[in-house]
Order: C-alpha cells, then structure tokens, then sequence
C-alpha cells in the first residue's frame, strides 16, 4: 500500500516527539530535558511579542549575508579554478585550512579582526564557500566531454557553451552546495551570535539561556533557528527549481 508523503512526513515528526517526551520523562528533570509541551508554549509566547519578530529577522539577515557572500565567493573561485590550473592549485590549500579550522576558532579571530556585528556573516560565508566551490567546482570537471565537442562542433561560443552545456550540467551540484551550505550557515552564524553576545539576536538569547539555566529557553530558540533553517531550505530548492525550469525553457 502506497503512503503519501505527507502522510509519512507527519509519522515521522510523531514519532520523534514521542521520542523526545519518553526522554523527558526517563530523566524527570526539566533542567536537563524539557518536555515538547512546554517548549511549544514557550515559542507560542514568544511569536506574540513583537521583539522576537525583530531579533529572528536581525539574525537571519546576518547570516542570509554571509550565505550569499560564500555562495557568490565560492562559484567564481570555482569557476577561475576550472579555467586555470595554477588558480586551482593556490586555492586548494585555503579550502582545505578553512574546512579543517574548527569554526570557533575563525570567530574568536574575527572578534579580534572586527566589530562583532559583523562576525556571523564572516563566519557563515567562511562555512558556505568551501561547500560552494568544492561542488560547483566538480560539476564543471563533471561535464560530459562529448556535450563539449558536441558544441565545438556546432561552433558554440563562450557563452552559448556555458549557457547550454555547463549550466545545466552544474546545476545539480550547486543546488546540494547552496541547501548543505544554508544549513551550515546557520550553525556558524548564530554559534558567531554566542560568542560574540550580540543583543537582539537569537544566539545571544541562547547565550542567555545558558547562563540562566533557563532550559525552555534554550530548547525553545533551538527550536527557532531549526524552524527558519528549514523553510528557507525548502523555499531555496522552489525558487532553484523554478530558475532552472525557466532557463531551461528559454535556452
């Protein structure tokens, strides 16, 4: 029997509630484990008062900063990389020291480099752009070899053999790029937040939390951070769908 996805989707997300309540009530203490109850009421509070409006916004802007800044970084270098051996061999060195440095350490730098504002936009293109060059960098070695001599034959140029060849050919790769990357972006971006204690912003509420002990608290803006994560993963794959349909028609 065929179950729908959604259907299965909903199964899913019971089941791991269920998980989460039987954890709570094995260790009975709610300043180690919250149950799912009090952490749903906590954000029903906290979606009334106008300043969590402003501090979830502050905070995705910040990191949406970063995020385009990786993305754009990492697909241009990428590009270079493919068209020159010597810009490939420089650049490999970078990614491998920026995908190995642990992130706090690149924000405790920054902290030092900059004013704090800016640091969990640093901190999440840091995480996007090996992501984003890696995969869009491997697309273009990827590329069937006869589509490229199909277009020589054809005598495409430049562009037309980007346009029709490479794009769609890189397109996949820097799709998973971009939904890895904005996920990881959040962790750097409001892990920056917690470490640098900015005031509205969600990472400094977490950081509150802490110190507090103030466990709802801290599960509930958790919960923030995974709930805007995912829908703007899920509103990034649409509008990639929709942008390469459209290229695809107008090519």
């Amino acid at each position: 029997m065929h179950v729908p996805d959604f259907a299965v989707k909903i199964i899913t997300v019971v089941f791991w509630l269920f998980i989460w309540q039987a954890i709570y009530v094995c260790v009975g203490q709610e300043i180690l484990v919250v149950s799912p109850a009090c952490v749903f009421t906590r954000l029903c509070n906290l979606v009334t008062d106008g300043g969590f409006w402003f501090t979830a916004f502050a905070t995705m802007g910040r990191i949406m900063e970063g995020f385009i800044i990786g993305v754009l970084s990492g697909l241009v270098l990428a590009v270079l990389a493919a068209r020159s051996h010597v810009c490939r061999t420089l650049m490999q060195p970078v990614v491998l020291i920026v995908k190995a440095t642990p992130v706090a350490s690149f924000i405790i730098l920054a902290l030092v480099w900059m004013h704090a504002d800016f640091v969990p936009a640093f901190s999440a293109s840091l995480i996007v752009f090996p992501v984003v060059w890696g995969n869009v960098l491997e697309g273009i070695q990827k590329t069937d070899e006869k589509l490229l001599q199909m277009g020589r034959m054809f005598q495409f140029g430049k562009m037309k053999t980007a346009g029709r060849i490479y794009v769609p050919s890189v397109a996949p790769y820097f799709t998973a790029a971009c939904t890895t990357g904005l996920g990881l972006s959040w962790k750097g971006g409001v892990a920056a937040e917690v470490l640098s204690d900015l005031p509205f912003s969600v990472g400094g509420h977490i950081y509150d939390s802490k110190i507090y002990l103030e466990t709802v608290d801290l599960f509930a803006w958790t919960a923030v951070v995974i709930i805007f994560s995912v829908f703007l993963e899920f509103l990034m794959k649409r509008l990639m769908k929709v942008a390469t349909d459209k290229f695809n028609l107008n090519i």
